[in-house]
């Protein structure tokens, strides 16, 4: 079987390499993923993790500006007269003349339990809503947002898990699923399932606003906000002039500082104490303790480590 697989992200590497090294009878004949681009504070342009792999791996790899009314590259992917398309984590979507290529069709490894959560960050905002599961859902490709009938779902639970630990298991389930899925789409017997359209809740892409956290919100709100928003974009909140970053953080059952003075009251933000438990905040309804934070300068460090050689403040309130 004859695959173009199209993936950007560090959650599209597993699938590649499953095939590459794991799927009988497969040649990835080509790579696509996104340009590289600017990054870093030296600005330099990097490739996408995908596109590192497929390097290392020997692959073909392109990198088109866009897809959508690109006939020169339509007519190289017509040339390789792929039977499949796979695509994971690719970042754009398919165009008809692109999706009517492949013999087999197009298959999308989707990150959620569609047809909730279709679009751009499924995982973060899963996590971020309070859901207690989430999971994969290979499907066929549609001109539509994720709107392609279902093959096959698997869900996982949250838990306490942060979006890029649920992201890293997603990636290596989607991956496995895929590879077992495989001679059932080459054989043609693979289940088309229709989506309920009706029932489509959209994630959309994420910004650093979206980690910003908003202390009058309820303590379980924010605890799954930070969740969600780990590591990327990552959740913060202004500590003064600095812009404090927070990576863990759990709702405080019962208050150990109780009495804790503060003359800034207990309004959402006030920090009402700090000990190598954590630092315990005031928020909308409930309280939260901070376990992990960052700061400028400093990697990001437990605060019982961090208090070894800085103070916090519990006069300032954060916003």
């Amino acid at each position: 079987m004859k695959i173009v697989y199209m993936g950007t992200s560090d959650f599209a590497i597993p699938a590649l390499r499953a095939l590459c090294g794991k799927a009988p009878d497969v040649e990835v004949a080509l790579v696509v993923s996104q340009p590289d681009r600017p990054r870093g504070r030296g600005k330099k342009l990097t490739p996408t993790p995908v596109k590192k792999v497929a390097e290392e791996l020997g692959i073909k790899v392109a990198t088109p500006d866009k897809i959508r009314g690109n006939s020169s590259f339509c007519e190289e992917l017509k040339s390789l007269c792929p039977d499949l398309i796979v695509v994971a984590s690719y970042g754009k979507i398919l165009p008809s003349e692109l999706l009517a290529i492949p013999i087999l069709g197009c298959v999308n490894i989707h990150a959620s339990l569609l047809p909730k959560y279709r679009g751009a960050a499924p995982i973060q905002w899963a996590i971020a809503d309070g859901n207690e599961e989430t999971g994969i859902s290979l499907m066929y490709m549609a001109e539509g947002l994720d709107e392609g009938d279902v093959i096959v779902q698997q869900s996982v639970e949250i838990g306490s898990k942060n979006a890029g630990q649920v992201t890293e298991e997603l990636a290596e389930l989607g991956a496995k699923m895929l590879v077992d899925l495989l001679p059932e789409i080459e054989a043609g017997k693979a289940k088309r399932i229709p989506q309920n359209h009706e029932l489509a809740t959209y994630a959309r892409m994420l910004t650093k606003e979206d980690g910003h956290i908003d202390w009058s919100k309820p303590a379980e709100v924010i605890a799954r906000r930070i969740q969600g928003m780990t590591p990327v974009p990552g959740a913060w909140t202004n500590y003064g002039e600095i812009k404090m970053k927070v990576l863990a953080a759990h709702v405080a059952e019962k208050s150990s500082y109780d009495g804790y003075p503060s003359t800034v009251g207990q309004s959402p933000g006030s920090i009402t104490g700090v000990s190598g438990e954590g630092i315990e905040v005031q928020t909308g309804s409930g309280k939260i303790l901070i376990d992990i934070i960052g700061v400028p300068g400093k990697k990001p460090l437990k605060v019982g480590d961090y208090l070894r050689g800085n103070e916090i403040d519990n006069q300032i309130l954060l916003s």
